[in-house]
Formats: structure tokens, sequence, C-alpha cells
């Protein structure tokens, strides 16, 4: 079975391409067609980075309209841990319009997954790994916020384990993330890694500065298989060097988010 709209991006969005269910939807907002300005133009999705809230609102609301969402998505308190919530339709019953902010009562969360139709699983990054989930039938999906403390910390197996169905079950789709070329970091990092049993010598390579070149979308993947996923999409694309569709706070802090959502029709 292949989604009805894999492979043809919307005009502010990449919609997967994966083999997933018709009945599945999802898409990873762009940067373009918001009314934000500065660092933080023009879409930006993110209530906590310094926008104006109003424009942020705004922002919000076009992507409902414009994507044809069935009702507000559950945005998160995102803080690159690993708790998964599990969401019911009840308290995100209240469609467009809602706060632009995180859902009172939530609590942290860097991942949620869901099988109530209509329900809107999302997460915001500008750099992180933004990971899309679904079992072959459609009966229950998912989204995570993987960056590099997250992935170190186990955040995609708690999602897998969230979702409830065999892990050969689910299809995975990495969405826009910073690439390997781009994403410079510390022994500390390359160590987190290697603390897990994770193969680091894939993973990182030495640059000229004695520091290390990581690859988020390898370390995903990898993380995902350890969790018995073996059907993995996407992880192509580089916020950093496409500055003119992507955020990128390793390019340019403070800046705005985009969105990655999932939901069953």
């Amino acid at each position: 079975m292949t989604s009805h709209v894999a492979g043809r991006d919307h005009d502010i969005a990449i919609v997967p391409s994966w083999p997933a269910p018709a009945r599945v939807r999802a898409y990873s907002t762009l940067r373009t067609g918001g009314v934000s300005d500065g660092g933080y133009a023009s879409l930006n999705l993110g209530a906590h980075v310094g926008d104006d809230p109003v424009r942020v609102a705004e922002n919000r609301r076009r992507v409902v309209e414009r994507l044809g969402l069935p009702s507000e998505p559950c945005w998160l308190e995102q803080v690159h841990g690993k708790h998964v919530l599990d969401l019911a339709p009840e308290p995100w019953a209240d469609g467009v319009g809602a706060d632009p902010g995180p859902r009172p009562g939530l609590g942290p969360a860097d991942a949620a997954v869901t099988s109530r139709p209509g329900v809107v699983c999302v997460v915001l990054t500008a750099d992180c790994v933004p990971v899309l989930l679904t079992d072959r039938a459609g009966r229950r999906v998912g989204a995570a916020h993987a960056g590099w403390r997250g992935l170190a910390g186990g955040v995609l197996p708690a999602a897998v384990d969230a979702l409830g169905v065999p892990p050969d079950d689910v299809l995975a789709w990495l969405g826009p993330a910073i690439g390997p070329r781009a994403f410079e970091v510390g022994d500390e990092v390359r160590a987190a890694f290697a603390e897990q049993g994770f193969a680091v010598d894939r993973a990182f390579d030495r640059n000229a500065r004695g520091r290390w070149q990581a690859d988020l979308y390898a370390l995903a993947a990898e993380s995902l298989r350890r969790a018995g996923v073996s059907a993995i999409y996407g992880g192509d694309r580089c916020t950093f060097t496409e500055a003119d569709r992507f955020f990128s706070h390793r390019r340019a802090a403070p800046c705005g988010r985009m969105a990655s959502l999932i939901w069953i029709e």
C-alpha cells in the first residue's frame, strides 16, 4: 500500500515518500509561506523561540488550513528527553485557534503516539531529526523529536515501544535535519553514543580541527534498527545547507521551527 500523496510536495511542506497506508497523512513543513520576519521568516511554528505570538498563531492557523488538518496539532513541550505521550482526542478537540503554546497539563515530552483518527501528532525541529512512525495497517501513528541527546537517551526505542505493535511492522520516515558535513560536535557527544553501544566509527568522522562530524541520520537509523525497525525512509536533506527551505539553529540562532505532522484520517 502506498500513500495517495507520496512523492508530491505541497507548496508549504514536504510530503514523505514512504509506503504508508492511504489513511495515514503526514507532512513536514518548510520555512516559507508564513507571516513572521527576521530570523523567523516566514513560517515559524515555534512559540518558544522569541517570535511574536500573534504571528506564530497565524502561521499555525495557515498550516491547519492549507494542509487540511482535522484538528489543531498537539504541540508538545520538547526538552530533548525520551518521554512519549499517548494521545486521546478529548483534550485536543478544541479545533483551530487554540493557544499556540504547549497544551496545559501535558508536561515535557519529545514524542507522541495515537490510534485515534483526527488527532495530529507533531514535533518541532530546526536541525534535530523529526521521525514519523506508523504501522503498516495505519492503526497507530507517532512523531518523535530526535536530537543527539534524545537519540543517545533512547527516544526512538521509547516511541517505537509506545506504538504497541511489532517493530517489524513499523515504518519510519526521517524528516529534514542537519547533515553530517555541517554538524560538528565535541568528544563528549561521541562518548555519549559509545557508552550506549552505538557504532560510533560509522557515524562520526574526525575533522581537521580535531572535532567530529556527526551523522544524526545514521544514528537515528541505527537506533531504530536496534529497536527492531528495518523499514526506514527519508534522511536525505540538510537543514543547514538548504537555507531557502529550512530553519537551522546551527546556521542562525535564534530562528524559527518547522513542524513534522502525522495523523490517521
